[in-house]
Formats: C-alpha cells, sequence, structure tokens
C-alpha cells in the first residue's frame, strides 16, 4: 500500500497533513505562490483527497490560521499553567517563550497569522476577519495577565491593559516582518526584552523590607 493509499484511510490524518503542508509552503513562499498541486505533493496526498476536505486554497489558508492560532496557544499555555503564580511573571515567562522561537536552529520566527494579514486582509474579508480573530486571542491573553498584575502590583503609571497589550503585539508582529526582511532574528529578541523591560517600568518595585527585618531574616536562617 502506497502512502497516498494510507492517508485516505485515516481522514483527521490526512487533513492535518494537508494544512501542516499548507502552513509550511505558505510561511515560506506566501499565499500566491502556493498552489493546491503543491500542497497535495508536499503532504503526500491526491488532489482529490485536497478537494474531499478543502473547497479552495482560501479555505485552506482559513484552516491554516486557526491551526497555527490554536498551535500558539498551546505553547504559550506553558507560561501560565500554574494558576498560583504572579500574573506579571506569567507575562514574563511567556515573553520568553517569544525570546525562545527566535533562537531555534534554521526555523524562520514568522508568523502564518501575521503573513496572511500582509497579503491577504485587504482583498480576502474571510482571510481578514480569521486573522483579526486570532491576533484578538492574543491580545486577550496578554490584557488579563496585564489587568491581574494592575490589581496585584502599585502601577508607576496609569495604563490601559488592552492597549498596552495591542501595543506588545503590534511590536511582535512587526519584529518579526522586520526580522524576515534583514535576515537577523536576534533583532526580534531584542525588541522583546525591550518590552520585557517596559512592562517592568509600568510598576513600581517593591519595597524593600527595613534592615532591621533583613537582620532578623538572616539570623532565623
Amino acid at each position: 500500500m502506497n502512502k497516498k493509499s494510507a492517508t485516505l484511510r485515516n481522514p483527521a490524518e490526512t487533513r492535518r497533513k494537508l494544512i501542516e503542508a499548507a502552513v509550511g509552503l505558505m510561511l515560506r513562499q506566501g499565499y500566491g505562490a502556493t498552489s493546491v498541486d503543491g500542497v497535495c505533493e508536499a503532504a503526500g496526498v491526491t488532489k482529490g483527497s485536497f478537494f474531499h476536505h478543502f473547497e479552495s486554497k482560501e479555505a485552506i489558508a482559513l484552516a491554516g490560521v486557526e491551526w497555527w492560532g490554536r498551535m500558539g496557544t498551546e505553547l504559550y499555555a506553558a507560561a501560565w499553567s500554574d494558576d498560583r503564580a504572579d500574573p506579571l511573571d506569567q507575562l514574563r515567562a511567556m515573553l520568553e517563550i517569544m525570546i525562545g522561537f527566535t533562537e531555534r536552529p534554521a526555523v524562520p520566527c514568522v508568523c502564518m497569522v501575521g503573513m496572511m494579514s500582509q497579503e491577504l486582509a485587504q482583498t480576502t474579508p474571510a482571510v481578514r476577519e480569521a486573522c483579526a480573530r486570532e491576533l484578538q486571542v492574543w491580545t486577550g491573553i496578554v490584557a488579563r495577565l496585564l489587568s491581574a498584575a494592575k490589581a496585584k502590583h502599585r502601577p508607576a503609571v496609569d495604563f490601559d491593559p488592552e492597549a498596552a497589550a495591542w501595543f506588545l503585539n503590534s511590536l511582535w508582529q512587526g519584529s518579526m516582518l522586520i526580522g524576515k526582511t534583514r535576515g537577523n532574528q536576534s533583532m526580534i529578541a531584542g525588541n522583546i526584552r525591550m518590552a520585557r523591560a517596559w512592562v517592568d517600568s509600568l510598576f513600581k518595585a517593591p519595597a524593600k523590607p527595613p534592615r532591621a527585618a533583613k537582620q532578623r531574616a538572616r539570623v532565623l536562617h
């Protein structure tokens, strides 16, 4: 039994292969340069199998955007897996995960949502709406963490958590765009580190304990 015949016996696996192949090609060469034939070849399935799952290239691009958003949220979830952790530490951990995306050898730090937004948002309403939903999910997570941090820590300045989250999302997406054009992912990591310092600057540093309290702590330990 050849590989293409085997995939037909597992529709869910075939669909996954098609989506992952489409995402890989569109990240590398864009939506316009990606063909249904190319996706089928990369996935190792027949064209008939493609149209069993997707009615068009646009349909698989939409599925790819959704798949990418879900995958990203699952990766970020490690940052808030401990719901007892300080929300500011959770946000810092999320930013560290983002830095990690820039440090994978031979893996470009690019975003399916960002790329489809740049290429199709002005011409394809369904893709624009799908990308907007995924960008809102990311922003909502960060806004929630900032709101919780604002409730727990003394703000150094008043700020709108949602506006701050959109700023961080814009910085993240913009950094990936510029990093791609410069061929330099270390710049992306540097921008995220500056973003982390900016987030920290939104809050007052915790008050230091009096010297006498420090001395008592040393004696007790």
